[in-house]
């Protein structure tokens, strides 16, 4: 079986061979699995109620799911199967999976519009690392598996807009400086831990929360800034890996096990209150 290195490896956002973006470097990588001289198979009965065939190629698989008439049933058997894959089978099948949400991908960031503020690439980034978080994070075994997928990347996106839309603000004219702080009125939602605890209407803001995770040991100074600077902030990515010499895909797993570790903390202390 044709075999590929793990797909976030290729997902970075920083600069890459050739000019392609992340999208379109992981659509080469999931359409050669399908066309190898083994093409990847699923079985047919997946995505097909009466199938002429047992397997078919995961591309075709992948267009039949775009099918409006596919059954609803279908979709759900399909995503269920292709996560199950991609969780206890690692590669290939970690390519299909993100590979088989790259169609919605695209159109959810053409409805997003244009973003002066934002590199495509970076925002491709941010769906592909939500899209791989909820990957291992979603409920395998229940319904609307390939919605979940879907729902963490347009959360992911419209944050990461939102972001780079204050700081924007905040760059041309003083009056907007003055409320860079989140918990003066800004996006509650940046972080996905930090929108829990804000949610709870007991914090004071977001800088005290991840403080207070800091002080606690849940955080290291380091994850709090990488949180702060990125999620709350709106730094790219791209100026903080150099800074730190890493790789936008390092520094993109460190802050979701970070962000993981700051969930945990406040659940704990929510369970405490």
């Amino acid at each position: 079986m044709h075999h590929l290195s793990r797909p976030s490896r290729r997902h970075s956002a920083c600069p890459r061979p050739g000019g392609l973006s992340p999208l379109q470097t992981l659509e080469g990588s999931f359409l050669a699995l399908a066309t190898a001289a083994e093409p990847l198979m699923l079985p047919a009965h997946l995505v097909c109620e009466e199938p002429e065939q047992s397997v078919l190629p995961v591309d075709q698989v992948r267009t039949r799911l775009a099918h409006p008439g596919t059954p609803k049933v279908l979709h759900e058997r399909a995503w269920r199967e292709v996560v199950r894959r991609a969780r206890q089978l690692g590669a290939p099948w970690d390519t299909v999976a993100l590979g088989m949400t790259v169609p919605v991908l695209h159109r959810m960031l053409a409805r997003l519009g244009r973003c002066d503020h934002l590199e495509r690439a970076e925002l491709e980034q941010e769906a592909l690392a939500a899209v791989t978080t909820a990957l291992y994070a979603v409920d395998a075994d229940g319904s609307g598996v390939g919605w979940a997928l879907f729902a963490a990347a347009d959360r992911a996106v419209h944050r990461l807009e939102y972001a780079a839309r204050r700081r924007a603000q905040r760059e041309t004219g003083p009056e907007e400086a003055s409320a860079s702080r989140l918990g003066q009125g800004g996006d509650p939602a940046a972080s996905p831990a930090l929108a829990s605890e804000a949610g709870s209407g007991e914090a004071e803001d977001e800088y005290t929360v991840l403080a207070l995770a800091v002080r606690a040991r849940a955080v290291t100074i380091a994850e709090a800034q990488l949180i702060a600077r990125t999620r709350l902030e709106g730094e790219p990515m791209q100026r903080l890996a150099a800074e730190r010499e890493v790789s936008c895909r390092q520094l993109y797993r460190h802050r979701a096990a970070a962000e993981q570790h700051l969930a945990a903390y406040l659940r704990h202390q929510s369970r405490e209150r």
